[in-house]
C-alpha cells in the first residue's frame, strides 16, 4: 500500500498540516506509521477520514460529534439512530441560527432604512447602536 507523507495527506484531504496533527494529537485520526526518517506514513483510509472530518467541520460539527460520528462509521451495522440524532440537533442549531440572522438582518434594514445619510447627530444608526432598547429583536 501506498504511504502518504502529511503534507500530500494535507493537500488530498484539503487539510493543513498542523489541523492533520492536531486531529491525531486529540484522537480522532489513529497515528500513523512511521518511515525509517520518523515521518509519517498516512494510509489512503487516513485521507479519507480526514475529508470525512474535514466536510463534518464545515458543516458545523463539534469534535465531540464528529467523534460519535467517526465511532460510527468504524462500525457500519450498528442503527443509524445516533448519526441522525447528531445530524437533528445539528440542524436545530443551524434552523436557531438562521432565525437569529434574519432578525439581526431585519433590525439592520430598519436601521439603514433610518439613515437620512445627514450628519451623525441624526444618524439612526448611531442611535440605535447607542440604545438597544431601540432594538426591535433580542440577539443571543
Amino acid at each position: 500500500m501506498k504511504k502518504i507523507t502529511i503534507g500530500e495527506a494535507a493537500r488530498q484531504s484539503g487539510v493543513k498540516v498542523p489541523t492533520v496533527r492536531y486531529y491525531e494529537s486529540i484522537g480522532l485520526l489513529a497515528a500513523p506509521s512511521r518511515s525509517e526518517g520518523n515521518q509519517r506514513s498516512f494510509v489512503p483510509a487516513d485521507i479519507s477520514r480526514l475529508a470525512f472530518i474535514r466536510h463534518a467541520r464545515e458543516l458545523g460539527f463539534e469534535i465531540e460529534a464528529i467523534r460519535t460520528l467517526l465511532t460510527l462509521q468504524d462500525d457500519p451495522n450498528q442503527s443509524c439512530a445516533s448519526a441522525d440524532a447528531i445530524a437533528k440537533a445539528r440542524l436545530i442549531e443551524v434552523e436557531q441560527r438562521i432565525r437569529s440572522l434574519m432578525a439581526l438582518k431585519a433590525e439592520l434594514e430598519t436601521m439603514v432604512e433610518g439613515c437620512g445619510h445627514g450628519r451623525v447627530d441624526q444618524c439612526r444608526v448611531i442611535e440605535v447602536l447607542a440604545d438597544h432598547g431601540q432594538c426591535r429583536h433580542s440577539h443571543h
